[in-house]
């Protein structure tokens, strides 16, 4: 178990990339922000990059743990992919901070192997979690059999991160959460008549 000032400077890192973005965000920001000795981040990380290496790995646990609960709540597929979708929604939408860091410096921070190799681990079991409510939902018939499940994995990973990210550009300035029923009526409807 991490200690309370562990917490205190992880969320202190967020709110400064956050707000300056990685690139330009120092240690010095950090433990400022933090309430901390410049000195005691080194305690902790090993350096800037071991920040959001750490966040990435506590954070992302922590949401996917909920992301499956929610999941397991539900009875059948629809309710399944609607659960995942909300969760995964009203988690970004609760964290600002976490929603900039999440989508728009993880696409920038990925000079470093071990930051690339945790962010593709937890998409891949995201991945999978929606692969299995798709074959689920296929098995129940609710689902099209036809379905190349890579494909639509891919689609509403997709779709559910471009609306987390006009959300951001938007500054939070509407109910993310709100868009979780459209967003998923508009997988299983399609937009034709």
């Amino acid at each position: 178990m991490k200690s309370e000032k562990y917490h205190i400077i992880l969320d202190a890192a967020i709110k400064v990339f956050a707000e300056h973005g990685f690139f330009q965000s120092t240690v010095a920001q950090i433990a400022r922000k933090a309430g901390v000795a410049d000195g005691t981040i080194y305690l902790y990380f090993e350096n800037k990059e071991d920040i959001l290496l750490q966040f990435f790995s506590y954070k992302t646990r922590q949401i996917f743990d909920q992301f499956q609960k929610e999941v397991e709540k539900a009875n059948n597929a629809e309710d399944k992919l609607r659960n995942l979708v909300t969760s995964h929604l009203k988690e970004f939408q609760e964290n600002m901070e976490m929603a900039i860091v999440f989508q728009a410096e993880t696409r920038q921070i990925q000079q470093s192997e071990a930051i690339k190799i945790h962010i593709r681990d937890i998409s891949r079991k995201y991945r999978e979690l929606v692969g299995e409510i798709i074959e689920e939902g296929q098995n129940e018939g609710f689902m099209r059999k036809d379905l190349y499940i890579g494909l639509v994995k891919t689609y509403i990973t997709g779709a559910i991160e471009e609306v987390i990210n006009s959300w951001v550009l938007a500054n939070g300035k509407y109910d993310l959460v709100s868009m979780a029923d459209p967003l998923v009526d508009l997988y299983l409807k399609g937009i034709g008549n």
